[in-house]
């Protein structure tokens, strides 16, 4: 029985560290990776679901100064960069800044357009809702991927017992 707790644990253990070494790599590409199709899809007319509501946002949070056809593409080359940014870990803080004054701005319709965001105000979303509300994780994303622009960084800390524990380190 022995043997097998022990097999466990040296596996668990490989396991444990791959995901610190890579999770954070992974899980900015990963961000970028949806960021820059949805961008992508914003630059051909009809191809991303969210481009109505997405103009209708962009059209009344600048007082109609942008039309549509513009604030799309606005958006679109936004989200690129964002894209970008994450997938080659360039220009980190100002690219999180772009992701988070975009993501701002992508919860407002769950206020401006409750009737299209809520089928039942406020326990039962529609699919667009859906899609917005779903920005918490990419948020929650953005967070993580921002605390080691200054060299944080997951590291494996050794505990009584010889047990890992997973602990944050800060460079500062």
């Amino acid at each position: 029985m022995k043997q097998y707790i022990d097999y466990f644990d040296r596996a668990d253990e490989k396991i444990t560290s791959f995901m610190i070494q890579y999770g954070i790599l992974f899980l900015r590409i990963s961000l970028g990776v949806i960021f820059l199709w949805f961008g992508v899809l914003k630059f051909i007319p009809g191809l991303s679901p969210a481009q109505s509501i997405a103009t209708i946002t962009i059209e009344q949070l600048t007082f109609g100064l942008i039309n549509p056809d513009v604030s799309i593409i606005i958006l679109a080359v936004w989200e690129t960069l964002i894209g970008l940014g994450l997938i080659f870990g360039i220009f980190l803080r100002a690219t999180l800044f772009l992701l988070f004054t975009q993501m701002l701005g992508t919860m407002t319709p769950l206020i401006f357009f409750p009737a299209e965001t809520f089928i039942i105000f406020p326990f039962v979303p529609t699919l667009e809702g859906q899609y917005i509300i779903k920005n918490l994780v990419l948020i929650s994303a953005g967070l993580v991927v921002g605390a080691t622009v200054r060299g944080g960084r997951i590291v494996e800390e050794r505990v009584r017992g010889g047990d890992l524990q997973m602990a944050e380190a800060e460079e500062l």
